[in-house]
């Protein structure tokens, strides 16, 4: 790729440089035409003419070969990124995996079925990337996540756990924003205006990856929590144990979120230290269970599901740049 060197100008109050004249040529450009920009940092990129970005386009034929599932090949392709999904048979499409296509939808927020008969279905993300925002779809699942530990660390000392049998709907919820992060990371990494837009390196890109698919686990670990609760033959006494011991980790979640989005690494560092107060916390209790020769294994593994909690929300603190 060739380089060339120019030397800025003054005229009136505007600061000029030329374009070089074969690149000027090669796209054939005159005075009047547009071009775009994109600025960062300490680069400036020219695009001659300003151009939408061309839909990306995958046909799925039907039937499937035998190990392949209709469902994993239409998130697979929504998930790297293309506008429209075609689902073309040789036959017609039975009406099961009609359904399946349909339920797959509901997951995959912004793709909608726009044309459909005996043979072919089509869908098509009807949402404009550039509309979206990464931070905010981050402190969403962040804000739904965060509302299942709450609940969750209510039963405890709850009698009433009927609120526990809603957390693997709002799990379901985590998987479709979460999702939709993951197709917008790999649509900001192959198409440089997003990033522009969004304010996003290569590195901040991939964070944002990293801390979607700790708080996608955390939210499966908070399911876990509850159905482990729903059925749990533990004491009164014992769940408020837990409760005394856990109810602080809600902090570590707010700070390590908010280090995150803010990129404030004195914050971040104050979660991780709440974590390790949390760890230590734990290693004592295991200590007391030793020394008095008790066998309470249902009690440590509810404990150590919290853990796996708190350790998570502490593991997005820990993206936060080092300030040097």
């Amino acid at each position: 790729m060739p380089k060339f060197i120019r030397r800025l100008q003054k005229i009136g109050s505007s600061i000029l440089v030329s374009l070089p004249k074969e690149w000027v040529k090669a796209n054939h450009l005159d005075k009047s035409a547009e071009v775009e920009l994109e600025t960062s940092d300490n680069t400036v990129s020219i695009t001659a003419g300003k151009t939408e970005r061309p839909s990306k386009e995958v046909v799925i034929s039907y039937p499937l070969p035998q190990d392949e599932n209709i469902v994993a090949n239409i998130t697979g392709a929504y998930l790297i990124g293309y506008d429209i999904i075609r689902i073309k048979a040789r036959t017609t499409i039975p009406a099961e995996d009609r359904e399946k296509i349909r339920n797959s939808m509901r997951r995959l927020v912004g793709m909608e079925i726009v044309e459909e008969d005996s043979s072919n279905v089509n869908v098509q993300f009807l949402l404009d990337a550039a509309t979206l925002n990464p931070q905010k779809i981050l402190k969403r699942i962040s804000s739904i996540a965060l509302g299942m530990f709450n609940d969750v660390s209510s039963s405890l000392i709850s009698d009433d756990r009927s609120n526990l049998q809603t957390l693997s709907h709002r799990d379901d919820e985590v998987d479709r924003q979460y999702f939709l992060l993951v197709r917008l990371i790999r649509s900001t990494i192959s198409d440089k205006r997003l990033a522009t837009a969004f304010h996003l390196e290569n590195i901040d890109v991939l964070d944002y990856r990293i801390a979607a698919n700790i708080l996608e686990t955390t939210s499966d670990t908070l399911v876990e929590i509850a159905n482990s609760l729903s059925n749990t033959t533990l004491s009164k006494n014992d769940l408020k144990k837990i409760y005394e011991l856990t109810k602080d980790i809600e902090s570590i979640h707010q700070k390590s979120i908010d280090a995150f989005i803010e990129q404030n690494r004195s914050l971040a560092i104050d979660a991780i230290a709440s974590h390790r107060k949390f760890q230590r916390k734990i290693s004592d209790i295991r200590s007391s269970i030793e020394q008095k020769n008790q066998f309470q294994i249902d009690l440590l593994d509810l404990i150590y599901m919290f853990e796996r909690v708190s350790r998570s929300w502490a593991d997005v603190a820990d993206l936060v740049k080092p300030v040097y």
